[in-house]
C-alpha cells in the first residue's frame, strides 16, 4: 500500500448555472448541490480544490470534429432557427437542445477532466475528481442523449499520452457507447460497461456480444442487466469481472464513471441500487491502487446524486460520513429526513442466477481471448497541448481556491420542485 494518497478536486459553480430548459431531465444544478454537501461534510478540507481551465475549441478538436466544435461555439437559442440543418446534422434538439452558455458549459466540464488528467500524468495526485464530466453518450460529430462534448475520451486520449494501457468503467444505468465507440478499435483501452439492456432503453444499441474489432477485439465488454437489478448481485459481478479485468488487461490508469442514475428511485433508472452499492464499486476500484480519474454522468433525482457523490467523494478520502446531512445551502431538498441513505428500490429483479451467471462466463472467457497485457511501442511523449496566449491573471487551471469566498452560490427558484409542485411533473418520459 502507498502512502495515503493526494485527491485532486475540480469544480466550478458556473456548471450549476446553467438550464437545459423546464421539461428537460438534466439539471446541471445537481453540481451545485452535490458540492455543497461536499463542503458541508468539510470533505473540501482533505482534497486540494480547483477551478478548471475551460477548455479550448482546439482541445476538444483531438477528438471532435473540428466543424462540429465550432457550431456548438457559434450556435444561441436566438440564433438557432436559421440552422435547421446543421441542427438535424449534429443531432442537438429535444434530447440535446440549445440553450444559454452551452459551449462555456462544455467548456467548463470538459476541461474539468483534462484538467484531473493532466495532473495524473505529472504525478501532482492520485485520484483527481471531476463529477461534472462524465458524458460518456457525445460521440465524434454529434451530440447524443443530453451530452454535447465526449469530456470522458478526451481525458482518456490525455492519459494515453503517458500509459500505454487505460482501462474505463461505466456504472451508469446508460451504456458507455460513446466512450466505447471512440476506441473499437484499439488494444490500448479497455472498455467495460454495466449497464440495462433491452425495452427499447437507451441507447438501445449494445450486447454481449458487442466486443471490439480489429485491434480493439475482445477490448470492449459489455455487461446487459435487466431490471431491478439489486446491491449484492451488481457488485459481486463487478468485483469479479473488473478484478479480472485489471488482472488482464494491466493497465497503468483507470477512469470511473460514476452516473447515479443507477440508483433506486431515479427518474430515468430502473435499477434497485443503494448508495452503498453504487459507492461500493468505487471502493473496489480505489484499492487497485492506480493513478484513477472519477467522474459523474447520469442521474436525474437530484437529491439522490447530491447524495451519492458526496458519498463517493468520502470513499475517495477514506472518510465515513455521518447519515445526518449538515446545514448547507440546499436542506431543503433533502427533506423531510435530511439523511444521506436512501430507501431500498423496490422494483422486481429480473436478474435470475443464472443470466448473471451466463454473462459472468461469457465475459470471463472473452478475457481469455486477450493477448495478455497488450504492449504498446515505446515513444515520445507528447507534451500537454499547446494552449495559445492567455491572460496570467484570468487564467490559471492549478489555482487554489478559497470556496466559501470564490464559488458561486446558485439556488434555482425554477429547479426546485416537491411531490405536485415539481415544474418537470407532468413532463413526458
Amino acid at each position: 500500500m502507498r502512502s495515503k494518497e493526494k485527491i485532486s478536486y475540480f469544480y466550478d459553480g458556473d456548471v450549476g448555472s446553467v438550464y437545459f430548459g423546464p421539461n428537460h431531465p438534466m439539471k446541471p444544478h445537481r453540481l451545485c448541490m452535490t458540492h455543497h454537501l461536499v463542503l458541508a461534510y468539510d470533505l473540501h478540507k482533505k482534497m486540494e480544490i480547483y477551478r478548471p481551465h475551460k477548455a479550448y475549441p482546439v482541445e476538444l478538436a483531438q477528438f471532435h470534429s473540428a466543424d462540429y466544435v465550432e457550431f456548438l461555439h457559434r450556435i444561441t437559442p436566438d440564433t438557432q432557427h436559421l440552422f435547421s440543418n446543421e441542427l438535424a446534422r449534429y443531432n442537438l434538439g429535444e434530447d440535446c437542445p440549445v440553450f444559454e452558455n452551452l459551449f462555456e458549459f462544455c467548456q467548463i466540464y470538459a476541461g474539468g477532466t483534462i484538467d484531473a488528467a493532466r495532473r495524473l500524468n505529472n504525478q501532482l495526485c492520485d485520484i483527481a475528481i471531476n463529477w461534472a464530466g462524465g458524458l460518456h453518450h457525445a460521440k465524434k460529430c454529434e451530440a447524443s442523449g443530453f451530452c454535447y462534448i465526449n469530456d470522458l475520451v478526451l481525458g482518456i486520449l490525455e492519459l494515453l499520452k503517458y500509459h500505454a494501457r487505460v482501462l474505463y468503467i461505466d456504472i451508469d444505468v446508460h451504456h458507455g457507447d460513446g466512450v466505447e465507440e471512440a476506441f473499437y478499435f484499439t488494444d490500448r483501452v479497455m472498455t467495460v460497461s454495466f449497464h440495462k439492456f433491452g425495452d427499447m432503453f437507451f441507447p438501445g444499441t449494445v450486447v454481449l456480444k458487442d466486443i471490439g474489432e480489429r485491434e480493439g477485439k475482445y477490448y470492449a465488454i459489455n455487461v446487459p442487466l435487466k431490471d431491478g437489478i439489486d446491491d449484492t448481485s451488481f457488485t459481486r459481478l463487478f468485483k469479479i469481472i473488473i478484478s479480472k479485468v485489471v488482472e488482464m488487461y494491466q493497465p497503468g490508469a483507470i477512469v470511473l464513471q460514476c452516473g447515479a442514475d443507477s440508483l433506486a428511485g431515479d427518474r430515468l433508472g430502473c435499477f434497485n441500487l443503494s448508495i452503498d452499492g453504487h459507492a461500493e464499486c468505487v471502493k473496489i476500484v480505489k484499492k487497485f491502487n492506480l493513478p484513477l480519474l472519477v467522474t459523474g454522468g447520469g442521474g436525474y433525482t437530484k437529491e439522490n446524486v447530491a447524495r451519492c457523490w458526496t458519498v463517493e467523494t468520502g470513499v475517495l478520502l477514506d472518510t465515513e460520513l455521518p447519515n445526518e446531512i449538515p446545514e448547507n445551502e440546499y436542506i431543503k431538498y433533502f427533506a423531510p429526513d435530511c439523511l444521506l441513505n436512501i430507501p431500498n428500490g423496490h422494483i422486481e429483479n429480473l436478474n435470475s442466477k443464472s443470466y448473471l451467471s451466463t454473462i459472468k462466463m461469457q465475459v470471463l472467457e472473452n478475457l481469455r481471448s486477450i493477448q495478455h497485457a497488450p504492449g504498446v511501442q515505446m515513444q515520445e511523449v507528447p507534451p500537454d497541448f499547446y494552449i495559445p496566449d492567455f491572460d496570467e491573471d484570468e487564467h490559471n487551471s492549478d489555482e487554489r481556491m478559497d470556496q466559501h469566498t470564490q464559488d458561486k452560490q446558485i439556488q434555482r427558484d425554477d429547479e426546485y420542485y416537491d411531490g405536485d409542485n415539481d415544474n418537470d411533473h407532468n413532463m413526458d418520459m
